[in-house]
């Protein structure tokens, strides 16, 4: 995962709008990655299994609710969710920093296909509502109307590998900053061997990308002042090809069913 600068403000109010918040400057677009700043993330969600293995990422949605992806294959009985951390070795040392949770219910998108990835998305309800605080709080959900068009630099986090030849997942989160890809120009990078479907969405290929242990992680862009989900870690090249975009469930594809699937339950 690749760079971007950070900046302290004050705490704001609301989804999407963290204790420490992220400035862009261009330069940034074209660097390396960088760790995270605790608290700069406040919805990434780890989910991980009793042993504390982190094998994919996720986003609070709602005090009780985690989005992440429908190939994680997460279990209510197996496995919990961490939230509040960003060096996960924290969380062995002092429980007060982190809220863990169980999950009462997991409904995967009934469109899910994992032959073609087609709604890669899943629904996490929490044990137990989370309290809000300057580590733990909710990213924005974009309604079909809101725009991130193609070139618009936006950020994805998480704690997949920072190189494809690593042997161990970091424990630090980290962040990369990268540009939306149109639809035929993902079409182009990726070639006639992968259909990209109008419920996907992609983006980097230059210089950045998410990269194996970031499934479910969010991707997210910045307006009016406020961060909105815009996509969910879905697939990429096995080798974290910097310069083939990524491709991530699109969140307003789903819209519906999320609002649906959680007024019902």
């Amino acid at each position: 995962l690749h760079l971007l600068f950070l900046t302290l403000i004050q705490q704001g109010c609301g989804c999407g709008i963290p204790a420490i918040t992220t400035v862009m400057p261009i330069s940034a677009r074209i660097a390396n990655g960088e760790v995270a700043a605790p608290g700069s993330w406040p919805w990434q969600a780890s989910i991980q299994d009793r042993s504390d293995w982190h094998f994919c990422g996720g986003s609070l949605i709602q005090s009780q609710w985690v989005i992440t992806a429908a190939q994680c294959g997460v279990r209510a009985n197996d496995h919990r969710v961490i939230l509040g951390v960003s060096d996960r070795n924290l969380q062995l040392q002092d429980e007060n920093l982190l809220t863990s949770s169980l999950f009462l219910q997991v409904i995967v998108h009934p469109q899910y296909n994992p032959k073609t990835m087609s709604y890669d998305m899943a629904l996490l309800k929490l044990e137990m509502p989370v309290t809000v605080n300057d580590h733990v709080s909710t990213v924005c959900l974009p309604t079909a109307t809101d725009l991130f068009p193609s070139g618009m630099f936006c950020t994805t986090t998480g704690w997949g590998l920072t190189n494809p030849n690593d042997i161990g997942l970091p424990t630090k989160l980290h962040q990369a900053s990268l540009p939306l890809v149109s639809k035929s120009e993902c079409e182009k990078k990726w070639g006639s061997s992968s259909i990209i479907s109008d419920d996907m969405l992609c983006a980097g290929g230059a210089g950045a990308t998410s990269c194996l242990g970031d499934a479910g992680s969010p991707l997210v862009c910045e307006k009016n002042n406020a961060w909105y989900l815009v996509g969910v870690v879905s697939w990429g090249t096995a080798s974290c090809n910097l310069s083939i975009p990524a491709v991530y469930a699109r969140v307003t594809q789903a819209q519906p069913w999320i609002d649906q699937t959680i007024a019902a339950n």
